[in-house]
C-alpha cells in the first residue's frame, strides 16, 4: 500500500508547548520514524491557556468563543504554524514532501457524559498557512457517536507494538495531564481507557508552590514522604473503580488537596496518586501485561518510574528502551490518525472509547 509522510501536531493537557513529529505510514503499519521537534510556550502563553480552560468551564456548545477563547484560538494556531515551520527549516525538510499534517489542538474541555468536547485551533486557517491538508477535529465524531472521545493513541500503539519483540500482551501507558493505557495483544483491537491523573496534579503543586513548572526528574518526589492516607482517600474516588471504557477532564484531580503538607510531601504523595491509579487500571484488562512501556513527560520522572516498577512487579521500560520516543509518541500518533483519516479508516472502538462500533473521524481542511 502507498505510504504516505505525515506530520502530527499535539499541545497536551500539560499545557507546555506543542510536538511536532514526522512518521511514514500507510495508516496501518509504520514504515519510519522520523525528526521530531518541540515549541515550548512562553509563561504569558501558558497563563492564558489556564485563563481559556476557566473560561470554557460552562461551555454548552461546542463551537461558542466566549471570553478569552478566541484570543486564546488565535495562540494555539499560530503557535502550531511556528512549530511546523522551525520544524522544515531545522529538518531540512521540503513542504511538497508532507502529505499531511494531523493537528490535535488544544483541548479546554472534555466532557463526554454530555456529549460535549472541545479542542480550539483551527483547522481551515492552518491548512491555508502551511498550504498542505490538514485534518483536526478527530474527537467530536466519536463523541457524537457515544464514545468517550478519548484515548485515542491506542490505534497507533497497535501499529507500534506489531514489530516489538518484547512478550506481549504489551500495556502502553501515556503519562501527560492525564494518564491513559493501551492494551495491545496481536492483532485484536486494542483496549484502552484513562487511568486517572497524569503529571496535571504534580504540576499544579509545583508551579503554585515555586514557579516551576514541574518536578524535574522527580527530584522532589524523591525527597517526600508518602502519605499513604491520602493516597489511599484519592483511590477510593469512584472513578478507579468504574469500569472501562471511561476518560477523564484534565481538571477532575489537577488541585489535589495537599496544602497542608510540606512541598516535598505533597509532591510525593500527588506522584504515588499517579503511580497507584495506572496500577489499578489492570483491574480492568483482559489480562496482566508482560510488557510495560511508559511514554509522555511522565516517563522522565525518576521517582514515578521506581514507583511503578515496585507496584507492577514486570517488565517496565520507558519508550525509548524499545525504540520509541516517549515525548513524540502522541504527535506520532495523531500524524498516523491524520492518514486514516485520509483515507476512511476506524480511529477508535468499542474496546477503546466505548463508541458502539468502530467510528471515524478527523475533519480534513484543504489549501
Amino acid at each position: 500500500m502507498a505510504m504516505f509522510t505525515a506530520v502530527g501536531l499535539m499541545s497536551g493537557t500539560s499545557l507546555d508547548g506543542v510536538d511536532v513529529a514526522l512518521i511514514e505510514t500507510d495508516g496501518e503499519k509504520v514504515s519510519r520514524l522520523g525528526a521530531i521537534g518541540y515549541r515550548a510556550y512562553a509563561d504569558e502563553e501558558r497563563a492564558l491557556l489556564q485563563a481559556a480552560l476557566a473560561a470554557a468551564v460552562n461551555l454548552t456548545d461546542r463551537n461558542a468563543r466566549p471570553g478569552l477563547l478566541p484570543e486564546a484560538e488565535r495562540l494555539v494556531t499560530g503557535a502550531h504554524f511556528q512549530a511546523f515551520e522551525a520544524f522544515l527549516r531545522q529538518n531540512q525538510i521540503e513542504r511538497e514532501s508532507i502529505h499531511v499534517v494531523g493537528f490535535h489542538g488544544q483541548t479546554v474541555l472534555h466532557r463526554p457524559e454530555q456529549k460535549l468536547t472541545v479542542q480550539i485551533g483551527d483547522g481551515p486557517g492552518l491548512a491555508k498557512l502551511l498550504r498542505i491538508p490538514v485534518a483536526y477535529d478527530f474527537r467530536a465524531a466519536d463523541v457524537a457517536a457515544g464514545g468517550e472521545g478519548a484515548p485515542f493513541v491506542p490505534v497507533y500503539h497497535r501499529a507500534l507494538a506489531s514489530k516489538l519483540e518484547e512478550p506481549h500482551p504489551v500495556a502502553v501507558v501515556n503519562v501527560g495531564g492525564v494518564a491513559n493505557i493501551t492494551f495491545v495483544n496481536g492483532d485484536a483491537d486494542p483496549v484502552a481507557f484513562d487511568t486517572g491523573p497524569g503529571n496535571a496534579p504534580i504540576d499544579e503543586i509545583v508551579f503554585k508552590r515555586t514557579g516551576k513548572r514541574f518536578d524535574r526528574d522527580g527530584v522532589l518526589a524523591s525527597q517526600g514522604r508518602v502519605h499513604m492516607e491520602i493516597v489511599n482517600a484519592a483511590l477510593a474516588d469512584p472513578f478507579f473503580a468504574r469500569k472501562p471504557p471511561k476518560s477523564l477532564d484534565r481538571a477532575k484531580f489537577a488541585q489535589l488537596l495537599l496544602d497542608d503538607l510540606s512541598l516535598e510531601d505533597a509532591v510525593a504523595t500527588a506522584t504515588a496518586i499517579v503511580a497507584g491509579s495506572i496500577a489499578r487500571a489492570v483491574e480492568h484488562l483482559p489480562s496482566h501485561p508482560k510488557t510495560w512501556i511508559i511514554s509522555g513527560g511522565g516517563a522522565r520522572n525518576r521517582t514515578l518510574m521506581k514507583m511503578l516498577r515496585g507496584k507492577l512487579g514486570k517488565s517496565v521500560s520507558v519508550a525509548e528502551g524499545v525504540g520509541w520516543s516517549a515525548d513524540a509518541m502522541e504527535a506520532q500518533a495523531f500524524a498516523f490518525l491524520a492518514v486514516r483519516s485520509l483515507k476512511g479508516l476506524p480511529l477508535s472502538f468499542p474496546t477503546t472509547t466505548g463508541v458502539r462500533q468502530p467510528a471515524t473521524g478527523g475533519v480534513v481542511a484543504r489549501p
